[in-house]
C-alpha cells in the first residue's frame, strides 16, 4: 500500500510540474542555443545577417509539423494551456511505457 502511495503521490507532482510549471520556463535559449548562435549577427527579427556560427547550418526538424512540436499541442491557441497539456500528456506517456516496461520485466520467471 505504501508503494502505491508513493507512485501515485509521485505521479500527480510530476503531473502538477509538468502541467503548471512549465508554462513558466524561460523561452530564452539555452546554453546550446547561445553556443550555436555564437559568431553571427542577427537582427531586430533573429535572423542572421552575417558572422559564422553554427546556427546557419541548422534545418527544419523532420517531425516540425508533428502535433506536439515545438513543446506545445497543435490546434491549441492559448500558449500556457498547449505547453501544460503537452507537459501532462508527455509525463502520462512516460509514465505508462515506464509502467508497463516494469510489469512486464516483472512478472517473468525466474531462471
Amino acid at each position: 500500500m505504501r508503494k502505491r502511495l508513493f507512485l501515485i503521490g509521485g505521479l500527480l507532482v510530476a503531473l502538477l510540474l509538468a502541467g503548471v510549471v512549465s508554462s513558466f520556463a524561460s523561452g530564452s535559449p539555452d546554453g546550446l542555443d547561445h553556443a550555436a548562435r555564437e559568431g553571427c549577427t542577427f537582427d531586430a527579427d533573429d535572423n542572421i545577417t552575417g558572422g559564422t556560427c553554427m546556427a546557419q547550418q541548422e534545418g527544419e526538424h523532420q517531425l516540425g509539423d508533428s502535433p506536439l512540436a515545438d513543446y506545445g499541442i497543435k490546434g491549441i491557441d492559448n500558449e500556457y494551456v498547449s505547453t501544460g497539456l503537452s507537459g501532462v500528456l508527455g509525463v502520462l506517456v512516460t509514465f505508462a511505457v515506464g509502467g508497463g516496461l516494469f510489469w512486464v520485466l516483472r512478472r517473468r520467471d525466474k531462471v
